[in-house]
């Protein structure tokens, strides 16, 4: 990829060679993606999830929360009288018109939105909020879903929660926790028959490479870019170590370049949280196809054999694989392939 055209500081990051081609054959094989509140699905994997579905595979989204304590970030929004009075509500209706756009499966969880607290020190958490209960308690029903829909694979948010809102951390935590126990029986006893996920993938939409491309992609056609200034604090963030900015390195590239305008779709269903002016859709997608076609993704852990990079979520678990794998009786150890920048332990940590 060539230097973008605006000056910035650090050495330019290249794009590696990935596949363009579409997604083989998948029915049969299950995705669990695991999200903090409804529209993440969205704004996190949505055309990936829309390709996996093209390709016949069985794709779910599992709400931790309802959004409950968000805000109305959409102007034209606060002209609706139910999203003052019924926000919690409304959203749960966006998340259907999202789930529909997709094409996915959806459940929520049900835990209360714990929102995002502000202010030097930061204040307690609300009293029964998500990301204040313990763990236990928090993944118990995400492993009875899993022993129930019987992914192969969970994708969710990386250890600092894509950006550090304590719901999306604490996603991170019971999807990575889940990962871990779903197959063993003598834990979360009484939630279902065990079964064991064959890989665990950490969401890396805010990966500096996929900026800078998309950035150097509305040059090239002649339009503003809006990402300067984002680009820059994403390298900022990654010297400091604080702030959302993916820490691990890609390992899967999924191509959706076919699949953008169901990503919009399911965006633009959440019209109390996406701005249609806004961010999501500073980049037309037919700059999008061309500059950058790929949902990142890193192989965070697998009990399975895998060649990195990968092209595809489920390489290793067809023709069966991913089966006996899920109904194995003693859980297949976990190796890290993807973890190349922090260490985890058995559970993906």
């Amino acid at each position: 990829m060539a230097r973008a055209r605006e000056p910035r500081e650090g050495p330019p990051v290249t794009v590696p060679a990935a596949s363009t081609a579409p997604l083989p054959e998948s029915s049969g094989l299950r995705i669990l993606a695991v999200h903090a509140h409804p529209d993440d699905e969205a704004s996190k994997g949505a055309a990936m999830m829309a390709a996996y579905v093209a390709a016949g595979a069985d794709v779910m989204v599992a709400s931790c929360t309802g959004g409950e304590r968000g805000d109305i970030l959409v102007e034209e929004a606060t002209a609706m009288a139910r999203a003052h009075r019924d926000l919690a509500g409304l959203r749960r209706a966006e998340m259907a018109g999202s789930v529909e756009a997709l094409g996915i499966r959806h459940r929520w969880i049900g835990f209360v939105d714990s929102g995002l607290p502000e202010g030097e020190p930061l204040p307690p958490l609300p009293f029964g909020a998500f990301a204040s209960l313990p763990l236990q308690t928090t993944a118990a029903p995400l492993v009875r879903l899993v022993r129930s829909f019987k992914p192969h694979v969970i994708v969710t948010y990386d250890e600092n929660g894509g950006y550090p809102h304590p719901d999306h951390i604490r996603s991170h935590e019971v999807a990575v926790e889940a990962f871990r126990a779903a197959g063993l029986a003598e834990e979360y006893q009484g939630l279902g028959e065990p079964w064991n996920v064959s890989k665990l993938y950490y969401d890396r939409g805010f990966a500096p490479e996929r900026w800078e491309a998309l950035h150097e992609g509305l040059l090239e056609a002649g339009l503003p870019s809006p990402f300067g200034e984002r680009i820059a604090a994403i390298r900022a963030e990654l010297e400091s170590g604080t702030g959302r900015a993916a820490r691990h390195e890609t390992t899967t590239r999924i191509f959706v370049a076919d699949f953008l305008d169901r990503r919009d779709a399911a965006l633009l269903a959440h019209r109390t949280q996406v701005d249609p002016k806004g961010f999501f859709f500073a980049v037309p997608s037919t700059v999008a196809a061309k500059a950058y076609p790929w949902d990142d993704y890193t192989l965070i852990a697998s009990r399975v054999r895998v060649s990195l990079p990968e092209s595809d979520l489920f390489t290793g678990l067809r023709d069966g694989v991913g089966e006996a794998v899920g109904l194995s009786e003693v859980p297949p150890a976990a190796a890290h392939p993807g973890a190349v920048d922090a260490s985890v332990d058995d559970s993906g940590h």
